[in-house]
């Protein structure tokens, strides 16, 4: 009970003591190396099903070669450490700081400098803001890292990859599934250093029913600006075909509009009813058009295209445009 109190104000840390059925975890490393010639996902994380079946894994993602790779692990290879984010699976090591592999086609350690975590507070922890205190929400998310600069190299398939001076962005979700219609994007690579984008929005189940919610969050140097639907903000539009995607979100300071475009995708395991048996695409190479306008000031704080990003489009999207 005391670890699962501490780690709801926490969300970077494990949140799944005591968990047994229909339940999955896991975080989720971008790194782009400098030259952004290479980009790659690593997502470790926990499953089990409704019936008790157990397992550890760690999902490798080649954007650039668009395939994806998928470790499995016997449960008692998980390893969470209570009280800070730190999470092993067999030698391979996770934390806010720093990732060491040793996998068949990975080895190499990482180092991650000034990670930039979404803003946590007694009352509202982290980027699910009051919707974290909700027991039987389908799926929580948690951001880690909106930006920080890579140390380290990477062997991967025998080639030695080096991404000092590179890019990365870290988030998780847990739960039991995701959201069966969701767009998801996130980009860190802009014409300055020191700007991330986050955006998603996503059909919510909520007391038999259900709602559409977004959240969206830019990196402004030294400031975070938050579009969220616990804080007012609203979904203007939300329209997605085979090419693009569009969001616009406004609250009473800010209105943030994207213009997404759709690139090569990867299938990614995803979880359904705890266990990693459904199935996800995502691109790592697409690019996202951004808009950000001061309402008040009537002032554009940011308009600028963001590289490398990644982007998910998933479900029966129809549900969440308007």
């Amino acid at each position: 009970m005391v670890k699962n109190i501490r780690s709801l104000f926490h969300p970077d840390e494990f949140q799944g003591w005591g968990k047994t059925k229909r339940y999955f975890e896991g975080w989720y490393f971008k790194v782009v190396n400098a030259d952004e010639t290479r980009a790659f996902a690593f997502i470790p994380g926990v499953a089990m099903d409704e019936n008790g079946l157990h397992q550890a894994f760690i999902q490798v993602l080649d954007g650039n070669k668009g395939t994806a790779d998928y470790h499995k692990f016997d449960i008692t290879a998980f390893k969470a450490k209570s009280g800070a984010f730190e999470i092993q699976v067999v030698q391979n090591f996770f934390s806010n700081h720093k990732m060491q592999l040793h996998l068949p086609t990975v080895n190499g350690e990482l180092t991650f400098e000034n990670p930039t975590p979404w803003p946590n507070s007694w009352y509202s922890p982290g980027i699910m803001g009051p919707f974290s205190f909700v027991p039987f929400m389908e799926c929580y998310h948690g951001i880690l890292s909106m930006d920080h600069v890579i140390k380290g190299q990477l062997t991967i398939l025998g080639e030695t990859i080096d991404f000092s001076n590179g890019r990365g962005y870290m988030e998780k979700d847990w739960g039991h599934s995701f959201p069966s219609a969701y767009f998801w994007m996130q980009t860190n690579h802009f014409s300055t250093p020191g700007i991330s984008l986050k955006a998603s929005v996503a059909k919510i189940p909520w007391l038999g029913s259900s709602f559409v919610g977004c959240i969206a969050g830019v990196w402004l140097h030294d400031r975070l600006i938050q579009f969220t639907t616990y804080n007012g903000s609203k979904l203007r539009k939300s329209y997605v075909d085979k090419e693009k995607l569009e969001l616009v979100i406004e609250n009473a300071n800010y209105r943030l509009e994207i213009l997404a475009h759709r690139e090569k995708v990867t299938e990614l395991a995803s979880p359904i009813s705890g266990f990693m048996d459904g199935r996800i695409e995502e691109s790592m190479t697409s690019s996202i058009e951004v808009l950000l306008f001061d309402k008040k000031k009537k002032l554009v704080l940011l308009k600028d295209i963001g590289r490398n990003a990644g982007l998910e489009v998933a479900g029966k999207v129809a549900e969440i445009m308007c």
